[in-house]
C-alpha cells in the first residue's frame, strides 16, 4: 500500500473535534471489481471435458477456465482431472508453481 503524501494537494487542513488542525487524507473510494460468480463443487464437478464441454478447475478457492490449454483437452493433465478443486494436489507434487494460472481467465470461486 502506497503512503500518500501529507503536502499534496489531495490532503487537506481540517479543524478537529478537539479544536486543533493538522492535514487530513480524504477517504479513497472502494475500486473494487464486479463480484465474480460462485459455484459448488458438483457444478464444477460438470466441468470436466466429459459432461461439458467446458474444462474448469480450482485453485485455493478460484475457477479457472482451462479450456484452450492443448495440456488439458482431454479434461484431464498427467494425474490431475479437471472439474475439480486441485488445491490439495498442486500443493503437494506439482512441478510448477501457483503463476501457472495466470494464464487462465477466473471464472468465478469456489463455495
Amino acid at each position: 500500500m502506497k503512503k500518500q503524501d501529507l503536502t499534496s494537494p489531495d490532503a487537506t487542513n481540517q479543524a478537529r473535534p478537539d479544536g486543533t488542525t493538522g492535514a487530513t487524507v480524504p477517504e479513497q473510494p472502494e475500486t473494487s471489481g464486479p463480484a465474480l460468480p460462485t459455484f459448488t463443487k458438483a457444478q464444477l464437478a460438470l466441468r470436466n471435458g466429459q459432461d461439458r464441454d467446458e474444462i474448469w478447475v480450482a485453485y485455493q478457492g478460484m475457477i479457472y477456465d482451462v479450456t484452450r490449454s492443448r495440456l488439458w483437452r482431454r479434461g484431464n493433465h498427467y494425474e490431475h482431472w479437471a472439474g475439480q478443486d486441485l488445491t490439495r494436489e498442486l500443493e503437494k507434487d506439482a512441478p510448477h508453481n501457483a503463476n501457472v494460472f495466470d494464464n487462465f481467465s477466473i471464472i468465478g470461486r469456489l463455495v
